[in-house]
């Protein structure tokens, strides 16, 4: 790309804002450069890429849809039982699928000079490889067990190849994980670049921040596809015993009445940027989604992570090994034992040192900007 003034550079995503949201820097660190930057994700996540200033090139169902076909197909669920099989259907299969037609007709205009997709989309790496463009690809959270990057893989392949296309790995790969928080066994791949990541924000808007709290302040967050009343109310209340503020997401759905509990004990808030959330948070209680758990890393709070399904154990288990918090697996996710790992983020004071440490390392990544410039340097 050789610095290239209005080099066109399209961003592609499954349509989950855990998928879409980790781009956003960098499309928003190529656009500030004066670059053409477009994202490929489904009509649905507009709402998301209108505060950013991003154009959108819609393509493709909504993850409902998905879910729907893959289980019409194979009878398998990968959000709660993620399989190596079930979740190629669902991410290289059945998405690519019912959008590579339609995202070949929405770019054919825009003809990228190279694309940015994150690792679970297959369907830029798809239009990349009809116009022979470069692909960078995003990766959030530790990597994957190869059985489930095989399995991605070899559906992909096949799909290019229903097509006559040419199958290639991403040239370059954007990691936001930290190395400290890597397994031992984990080496660096070919065309690696770290690119620090960020807890999600809306650049120019009114800040969403939080009144300073008294008490330790505890937020509980499932992000907008887990976040369901019935299961997280008895935490709640639990929770509800400490002396603490708590402060609760309602992800996308979910209304501060379906709650069965007390609510002069608990602050609900709506879909807010993540940067403001964790402003004054002493402990975050989360799934463990991947996004979520590099954005709370990055502001040295300590996690108590409860994982609930598709990728969040990998990040439980890389939680729990670095000290940075406590996870919790089923059927060890219980209030009671909850509440005691609240108690231990909060007080261990190891935990504490660990997660600052790591904020530390975060801290000291290319920041996107960087990391924009120096692609914009490769050949």
């Amino acid at each position: 790309m050789a610095t290239l003034i209005n080099v066109r550079i399209l961003f592609s995503s499954v349509p989950q804002h855990g998928h879409l949201l980790p781009l956003l820097p960098l499309a928003r660190a190529f656009r500030d450069r004066g670059h053409n930057v477009a994202v490929l994700t489904a009509a649905g996540m507009a709402p998301v890429l209108a505060p950013q200033g991003l154009d959108l090139l819609a393509a493709g169902p909504l993850p409902d849809v998905l879910f729907a076909e893959v289980a019409r197909r194979t009878g398998a669920d990968p959000a709660m039982n993620p399989t190596p099989d079930s979740v190629a259907e669902f991410f290289a299969g059945t998405r690519v699928d019912l959008t590579a037609d339609e995202a070949l007709a929405v770019t054919a205009d825009f003809r990228p000079d190279l694309v940015v997709s994150e690792l679970c989309d297959y369907v830029g790496p798809l239009v990349a490889a009809s116009t022979d463009t470069p692909v960078a690809t995003l990766a959030f959270g530790p990597p994957l067990p190869p059985p489930f990057t095989d399995a991605m893989a070899a559906m992909a392949r096949s799909r290019h190849e229903e097509r006559g296309l040419p199958w290639r790995p991403g040239k370059w790969l954007l990691d936001t994980w930290p190395a400290s928080m890597r397994a031992e066994e984990w080496r660096q791949p070919e065309g690696w670049l770290p690119l620090r990541p960020e807890a999600f924000r809306e650049p120019g808007a009114e800040s969403a921040k939080l009144a300073p709290s008294e008490r330790p302040r505890v937020l509980v967050t499932f992000g907008t596809f887990f976040s369901q009343p019935d299961q997280l109310s008895p935490l709640l209340r639990s929770l509800s015993t400490l002396d603490v503020e708590i402060v609760v997401t309602l992800g996308l759905a979910a209304r501060p009445e379906e709650f069965d509990v007390d609510p002069s004990r608990i602050t609900f808030v709506g879909f807010t940027p993540m940067d403001d959330l964790l402003d004054g948070a002493d402990v975050v209680v989360t799934h463990g989604g991947a996004g979520t758990t590099s954005a709370v890393l990055s502001k040295g709070v300590p996690l108590v992570v409860l994982p609930q399904g598709a990728d969040q154990f990998f990040q439980a288990e890389r939680v729990a090994a670095a000290g940075a918090g406590i996870a919790l697996l089923p059927p060890s996710q219980t209030p009671e034992a909850t509440v005691a790992a609240v108690r231990t983020a909060l007080e261990d004071v190891d935990v504490r040192e660990s997660v600052r440490m790591i904020a530390k390392e975060i801290a000291a990544m290319p920041a996107a900007p960087d990391v924009a410039a120096t692609l914009e340097a490769k050949p």
